[in-house]
């Protein structure tokens, strides 16, 4: 029960953390603040990584371009806006992550945000 409680409270808090990140992206390429926005965006982002990764030879290609569909799905502006978004995203995730993982040693991840 206890190993079930972990890793619920470690996805709960990797999603967080990559919905903050989208957040950033967000706030700074499209000016959306809206945390709970990121967060949604942050875990249908990740399924449909989820649901493109496994395609043999071509997989992350498919998922790299799912995920910026949904981040162009989600928020305003087109596709470059999107990828400028995933990027800020990307960049604000290793920021966020040194931070809780080499400062305080914590040890977490960034769900929704690929690469972290």
């Amino acid at each position: 029960m206890v190993a079930i409680i972990g890793s619920v409270v470690a996805f709960v808090v990797a999603l967080l953390v990559g919905g903050l990140a989208i957040y950033a992206g967000a706030s700074i390429i499209a000016d959306v603040d809206d945390y709970s926005y990121a967060v949604v965006t942050a875990l249908v982002g990740a399924i449909a990584w989820a649901l493109t990764a496994w395609i043999p030879l071509f997989g992350p290609l498919f998922a790299l371009l799912a995920w910026i569909w949904v981040i162009n799905w989600r928020y305003p502006g087109g596709w470059i806006d999107a990828a400028l978004i995933g990027l800020a995203a990307w960049i604000s995730a290793l920021v966020i992550l040194f931070v809780l993982n080499g400062v305080f040693g914590l040890g977490v991840g960034a769900f929704g945000v690929p690469g972290t």
